[in-house]
């Protein structure tokens, strides 16, 4: 019985060639050249900064109390500037932002590099009321904010005969 194969008795660690070896060789050179790299570098550099937030925003936690509903955002690595606090109809809106100029000089290879950071995430609450702003109370400590917002009772009107 005769086979077509070729026979492997003299080379037993033959190499059988890689169909895509020569394109992941080009990739890797490709990714690893200096425009490339520096753009990829930036971009992990973008997603590893200490601002906490993303897009899908940040916990917030809702507590209705007798007299008041307390709303407590988590917000480690936070400072109190970056936070914003705006409210309109029966809406509070937990607004954070951050703003940061970084520099970079390069002496080697004689680059300075300057780049603007603005980074952004918020997240509105709607209360079952109108929200009286100038009784709202807030505080942030140790990561923790923290507003009180009484709980408004409408008059009763009495309906007349």
């Amino acid at each position: 019985m005769s086979s077509n194969l070729p026979s492997d008795k003299n080379n037993s660690k033959r190499s059988i060639p890689e169909p895509f070896g020569d394109l992941m060789r080009s990739m890797n050179e490709f990714f690893n050249e200096k425009p490339i790299k520096g753009f990829l570098q930036s971009v992990d550099e973008f997603f590893k900064t200490p601002f906490p937030f993303d897009a899908a925003g940040f916990h917030v936690d809702i507590q209705e109390k007798d007299k008041e509903y307390l709303v407590s955002a988590e917000l480690p690595g936070v400072k109190k500037d970056q936070i914003r606090l705006n409210v309109t109809g029966n809406y509070l809106t937990i607004s954070l932002e951050n703003n940061e100029l970084e520099t970079a000089e390069d002496e080697r290879s004689r680059s300075y590099r300057r780049r603007f950071v603005r980074q952004q995430s918020s997240r509105t609450i709607s209360l079952p009321h109108a929200i009286n702003e100038k009784n709202i109370k807030a505080s942030y400590r140790d990561g923790l904010l923290h507003v009180r917002i009484p709980r408004e009772t409408g008059k009763i009107i009495e309906i007349e005969e």
